[in-house]
């Protein structure tokens, strides 16, 4: 497949241009014009970029890419060891980062939601980033920690009223828990996301919708995943996926 014919329809798939975003989406580094062998990972780590220079990959995918809005621009460091990494060995490199949240099958949101057997009712938040859907039987706040824990292969968090019944529970993965006021607002009994900071412990307990922190690395490894099986699916292209291990 040409890069650029992969470049049009991963732009059209994912809606690209709908989102407001704080780093480019997309293709961010040109590669070689053929692409057959994809690796699809998280971030674009130096890890993960020597990982696909070993399998000879002609491109990567990512949700989280290189370039962020406000960061240092200057070629130097770490950011110069990657991006040498992709240039030497020409391989192209996508990333997606809101439009693979959001996405309505392959977005990491859908998947955690697939994993834990939720079904989705709608959205919610700026963007529609966040899912709202019910659980598949009444159960406790901790009870449903415990199996996010055992299906991410991850301790998750539990904080607030972990013996609440819960019927109704959104969820944003990743850093995503700036938006637990507005998940609160739309009725449900829980809120599941990837991080937790200080403040949002007193909100759990104070407004009697417990949260739980599942890890931003662990709730984001399935949109890529979805995306990689899609493509192999769609065109015969060989995607692998990448885990580099992360505890967050």
């Amino acid at each position: 497949m040409q890069r650029s014919e992969l470049q049009r329809y991963l732009d059209e798939l994912l809606e690209v241009g709908r989102f407001r975003d704080y780093c480019p989406n997309g293709l961010q580094v040109e590669g070689r014009a053929a692409v057959h062998r994809i690796v699809t990972g998280v971030t674009a780590s130096q890890m993960l970029l020597q990982e696909a220079i070993a399998r000879k990959a002609d491109a990567v995918v990512v949700h989280h890419g290189l370039f962020w809005r406000g960061e240092d621009g200057r070629i130097t460091g770490f950011r110069k060891i990657r991006l040498a990494s992709l240039l030497n060995h020409d391989i192209n490199l996508f990333a997606f980062h809101l439009p693979l949240d959001a996405h309505r099958d392959l977005g990491n949101n859908a998947a955690l939601g697939r994993l834990m057997d939720w079904h989705a009712t709608g959205r919610f938040a700026d963007q529609d980033i966040g899912f709202v859907g019910d659980t598949a039987r009444p159960t406790s706040a901790e009870e449903i920690g415990q199996r996010l824990g055992t299906r991410l292969q991850r301790p998750a968090m539990v904080i607030g009223d972990a013996g609440r019944t819960v019927t109704r529970v959104a969820w944003c993965t990743g850093a995503a828990q700036g938006l637990f006021e507005q998940a609160i607002e739309t009725g449900v009994e829980l809120f599941v996301s990837g991080e937790i900071s200080e403040q949002t412990v007193h909100l759990a307990r104070e407004s009697g919708v417990p949260f739980i922190a599942a890890g931003h690395h662990a709730t984001e490894r399935y949109g890529v995943q979805a995306l990689g099986e899609h493509l192999t699916e769609r065109f015969g292209l060989d995607c692998e996926f990448v885990d580099i291990e992360n505890p967050v």
